[in-house]
C-alpha cells in the first residue's frame, strides 16, 4: 500500500495534510519476479553500415530463439527473464524497439523477435555510450519486474565521443548493483569518419564494462556475431560458459592506465581541423 497526503489546494494545505495525518492510499502491485532484467543496447551510429545493422538484428533474433539460450532461461530460479531492446547513437538518440517483455518459452521468444523485426533499424549521428547507459538506467527504473540480476548488454563499434564521460556513468550504475557487459565490434564497413580505435576491446574492458561478473566478447569478424550474442546471453542468464565455440570471454579489469576520453579527444581534434582554415 502506498499513501500520499490529501491536499485540496496549495502548499499550505499540503503541509496541513501531513500534520493531520490525512492520506489517500492506493494499492501498489508487487513487481513481477524474474531471474534477469536484461537491457539490450545496440549501436546504430552512422559508422555502422546497413549490412552491419542487419547482421546485428539477425544476430539477436537467432540468439534469442536458440535452444541453448531458451534452456538457460528455463534453468533459472523463476524460469523467466524480462528483456527490452533499444537502439542508440548520439547523446539524445535512443529508441526503444521492444519494451519490457517476459520471455519464458520459445513462443515468448518468437513474439519478441517478431516485434524486433517489424521495422528496419535506423542510423543517427555520433556515439554516446554514456547516453546509452544512462537511458538503460532509466529503463530499469521504469521496469515492473524484480530481477535477481540487472544486466545491460551494450554493443558498439567506437568510443564515446558525446555526452558525459562514460566512466562516470558506468561507475554510478555499477555502484547500484547493475552489471554492464560489452560487445565491442571491431570490424567496420560503415563511415567511421576517423573516429574508430584499433584497441576497442581494451577500451571496453577498461572504460565501459563493470559490475558483478562483468565480461565482454570482442567481435573481429561479422561471421562471429551470432555466436558472440548466443555465448553472451547464455553466460548472462545461466552464469556458465556455453559448450564449444572459439570466441574469448574477457573479464572486466580497470587496472591498466587507459585514456577513457580518447573518443572525446578524437572528436575535438577533428572538429578543430574542420573549423581551422
Amino acid at each position: 500500500m502506498r499513501c500520499w497526503p490529501v491536499a485540496r489546494s496549495g502548499v499550505t494545505k499540503l503541509f496541513a495534510a501531513f500534520a493531520a495525518g490525512i492520506f489517500s492510499c492506493f494499492p501498489v502491485a508487487a513487481a513481477e519476479p524474474v531471474d534477469v532484467e536484461l537491457v539490450l543496447a545496440v549501436d546504430v551510429s552512422l559508422s555502422m553500415s546497413p549490412m552491419e545493422l542487419d547482421i546485428q538484428r539477425r544476430g539477436y533474433v537467432e540468439a534469442l530463439t536458440h535452444d541453448a539460450v531458451l534452456q538457460a532461461i528455463r534453468d533459472g530460479v523463476h524460469g523467466r527473464i524480462a528483456v527490452t531492446y533499444f537502439e542508440w547513437a548520439g547523446d539524445t538518440t535512443q529508441r526503444v524497439i521492444v519494451p519490457w517483455t517476459v520471455i519464458a518459452s520459445k513462443e515468448d521468444a518468437r513474439a519478441f523477435v517478431a516485434r524486433l523485426t517489424a521495422r528496419p533499424p535506423y542510423s543517427a549521428r555520433r556515439t554516446s555510450i554514456s547516453g546509452a547507459l544512462a537511458f538503460a538506467a532509466d529503463l530499469f527504473a521504469e521496469s515492473d519486474f524484480k530481477g535477481l540480476k540487472r544486466v545491460i548488454d551494450i554493443s558498439g563499434d567506437g568510443p564515446n565521443n558525446q555526452g558525459v564521460p562514460v566512466v562516470s556513468v558506468r561507475d554510478a550504475l555499477t555502484a547500484d548493483g547493475i552489471t554492464i557487459n560489452g560487445l565491442p565490434l571491431m570490424t567496420s564497413s560503415g563511415f567511421s569518419g576517423g573516429f574508430d580505435i584499433a584497441n576497442l576491446d581494451l577500451y571496453y574492458r577498461e572504460c565501459v564494462i563493470g559490475g558483478p561478473g562483468a565480461f565482454m566478447v570482442p567481435v573481429n569478424d561479422w561471421t562471429q556475431f551470432p555466436e558472440a550474442i548466443r555465448r553472451k546471453l547464455v553466460l548472462e542468464l545461466a552464469g556458465r560458459r556455453p559448450e564449444g565455440g572459439d570466441l574469448p570471454l574477457v573479464l572486466a579489469a580497470g587496472e591498466q592506465p587507459y585514456d577513457c576520453l580518447i573518443g572525446e579527444k578524437q572528436w575535438n581534434s577533428r572538429r578543430w581541423n574542420w573549423t581551422t582554415p
